[in-house]
């Protein structure tokens, strides 16, 4: 879904739209609260580390989902992903292979199975017992909201549009519950690209370990013209890391998020790219719902998640993890 505009608008009829659905927003927390308090947790058989997120759209959760996973494996442990294949049409469990596309399995799934054996399923407890065979933990990559699986450590990623005391729940807001409801479930917290912004220092405060995120870019591309496409959360924010890396853009292009690019779409890009004698450049995700045909000539800009002390968090996990079992 494309973002409302008045989610983070600061104007007087941004907030009078959020005030008029406060009462929706109301009843939809209380759905998820009684949803929760109705619903029985069940082990999915070896121990579950759920990254998750407070809000609606792009957090993160999966670039740090595959650093996660990769430092696990620096210390000896097999991780596995279960995902819900957000965008793809498969129902599962199924895990991802080769000759699945974004369609069957959406794009986030295609980005992990790259790293390690990934479950897509609708329902997240059979995705997740899916994918405990052959591991020793399974990485939950969002569910954060979801209480029918049980899960035995959860990293609760935050932007810093999360932590505004004027950010609130859906559909008022881009939040899936109170903020201090989620934070009370966390294990550990993430601060993902948050400086000084309202309420993150109550959040440091809040009594559960903080760490704080930063994206890096992999082998930049090189200063030069682009024509930039996105269908994320935030593009904004894709569109931005191409200019501090030196790009010029003569082009960009915003698409809902997941949206499902037509080869009709894709050729106008690139003739608009021809135009501007610019190169076509997307995001890493957004190449994985491009089709295979497509793909010649399109660039993608590489990203990785940094984590400041991630052996603490990895410490954290493993001691809490062998002593639940």
């Amino acid at each position: 879904m494309k973002e409302p505009w008045f989610w983070r608008d600061r104007s007087v009829s941004a907030q009078m739209a959020r005030a008029l659905l406060a009462p929706v927003s109301g009843l939809y927390d209380a759905g998820g609260r009684l949803r929760s308090a109705l619903t029985k947790p069940h082990a999915a058989g070896v121990p579950v580390i759920c990254i998750g997120a407070a809000s609606i759209g792009g957090a993160g959760k999966t670039p740090f989902a595959l650093m996660f996973a990769e430092k696990l494996r620096l210390r000896g442990k097999i991780a596995h992903f279960a995902t819900r294949g957000y965008g793809g049409a498969l129902t599962g469990p199924v895990r991802v292979n080769d000759n699945h596309c974004a369609e069957d399995v959406g794009d986030e799934a295609l980005l992990l199975a790259a790293a390690a054996a990934t479950f897509v399923a609708k329902d997240r407890l059979a995705g997740a017992r899916a994918a405990a065979p052959g591991a020793d933990l399974v990485i939950m990559d969002d569910g954060f909201q979801n209480p029918g699986v049980k899960k035995d450590f959860s990293i609760l990623l935050l932007g810093a549009g999360d932590v505004d005391k004027r950010t609130r729940v859906f559909p008022a807001g881009p939040l899936r519950e109170p903020l201090d409801a989620a934070i009370a479930r966390a294990d550990a917290i993430i601060l993902a690209g948050v400086e000084i912004v309202t309420g993150a220092g109550e959040i440091s405060g809040a009594g559960k370990p903080v760490f704080r995120a930063t994206t890096q870019i992999v082998d930049p591309p090189a200063p030069g013209r682009a024509v930039a496409f996105s269908g994320i959360a935030n593009p904004g924010r894709f569109f931005a890391s191409l200019e501090a890396a030196g790009m010029t853009l003569a082009g960009r292009f915003a698409f809902a998020d997941h949206h499902p690019f037509t080869s009709a779409e894709i050729s106008k890009l690139k003739s608009c790219a021809a135009k501007e004698n610019a190169a076509l450049i997307t995001t890493e995700k957004d190449f994985m719902r491009i089709a295979r045909d497509m793909r010649d000539d399109i660039l993608t800009l590489r990203i990785r998640t940094e984590l400041d002390d991630a052996d603490r968090l990895v410490d954290l996990v493993l001691e809490k993890i062998g002593s639940s079992r």
